[in-house]
């Protein structure tokens, strides 16, 4: 198909690619349901998944966000390592999803609460990733557990666990744990419900049981939405209208939680029983995306906390990299429902 010459005179670009990891976001409902190629198609731009590009030419670009064209909705330590690289990457919005974080220990372990992780052997993995996100969110996540008990990393013991020839998420920490060389593992998320079944691990500290979420502020809690600056100050009405759709997205799972059950099984490769253990019945109202001084300040907190366990090349200023207007714009769209 040819485009038409007011279109072609416009300079838009023929492709807009997104990415998203494989948790619930908003992004993922959007494009399961279609909506996100019939939003583009008028203008005869391409909508495509980053994961379904070849291995070869994609497999970085997730982390990097060095893609032109790119929209990003996925953990914040691989977004905000690459901003802290001076990729140029502007930030336009934030979701809090709760995914069940917690402490894993063997059945038998006489550990029963956060204080007694207290000179325990913490297995922190070691991914050979350009980010190693794991190793982040495994120290991130003992730390608020650690916190909750008003311990630090400093009061536990922690042991490095190679990833390398492992297939699967925390299947390193899990062997290790399997064999005694470590106490505990942390984890999060679906497989984590499903990983904990299959080495008969037992939860030891749940992190979304504490009342500060601070003490959850990890990976992806807040979870940002990325895009690349050039394509926002050369199209900011077409970031406008992939956010837009975002929101339209993140309403319809509100009123409905069988069909997002369905979807979040299919993004995170994990059965039901596992994605009803580890979102809570309210994860369809948590999609909402927003750009809120506590959100930002979650980040900002995260951000300090990457930076003093020395993930970061340099500081990133949340505050300056986050842009509002492309979701004030996104908000007052009225778009014609979809029927999915």
């Amino acid at each position: 198909m040819t485009r038409s010459p007011a279109l072609t005179h416009s300079a838009l670009p023929e492709t807009i690619w997104f990415t998203r990891c494989p948790v619930p976001t908003a992004t993922g409902i959007a494009s399961d349901l279609g909506w996100l190629e019939h939003e583009f198609a008028r203008d005869e731009i391409t909508v495509r998944s980053l994961q379904d590009a070849p291995a070869e030419s994609a497999r970085d670009h997730h982390y990097t966000h060095a893609l032109e064209g790119l929209f990003r909705e996925g953990g914040n330590v691989p977004a905000l390592w690459a901003r802290s690289r001076g990729e140029p990457t502007r930030l336009v919005g934030l979701t809090w999803i709760e995914e069940r974080q917690v402490v894993l220990v063997p059945a038998d372990s006489g550990i029963h609460e956060a204080r007694q992780l207290r000179g325990r052997r913490l297995a922190v993995p070691r991914h050979p990733l350009a980010i190693d996100f794991w190793r982040a969110m495994a120290l991130r996540g003992f730390e608020g557990a650690l916190a909750t008990a008003g311990l630090t990393l400093a009061d536990a013991e922690l042991v490095d666990v190679p990833a390398d020839g492992h297939e699967g998420q925390w299947a390193a920490e899990l062997a290790a744990l399997d064999a005694g060389r470590v106490d505990a593992v942390y984890a999060k998320g679906a497989p984590a419900v499903e990983a904990a079944v299959r080495h008969r691990a037992r939860v030891a500290v749940e992190l979304d049981a504490h009342g500060d979420p601070g003490t959850r502020v990890n990976n992806g809690t807040p979870r940002p939405i990325t895009v690349r600056e050039s394509l926002l100050a050369e199209h900011p009405d077409l970031v406008a209208r992939f956010l837009s759709v975002l929101l339209r997205a993140a309403a319809w799972a509100a009123d409905r939680p069988g069909d997002l059950a369905r979807i979040l099984s299919a993004e995170t490769g994990a059965g039901p029983a596992a994605v009803a253990g580890a979102y809570r019945a309210r994860t369809r109202r948590d999609l909402r995306i927003d750009l809120s001084d506590e959100r930002l300040g979650l980040l900002a907190r995260q951000e300090h906390a990457l930076r003093g366990l020395g993930f970061l090349a340099a500081p990133v200023d949340v505050r300056a990299w986050a842009d509002p207007e492309p979701l004030r714009r996104a908000a007052g769209y009225a778009i014609r429902p979809l029927t999915p």
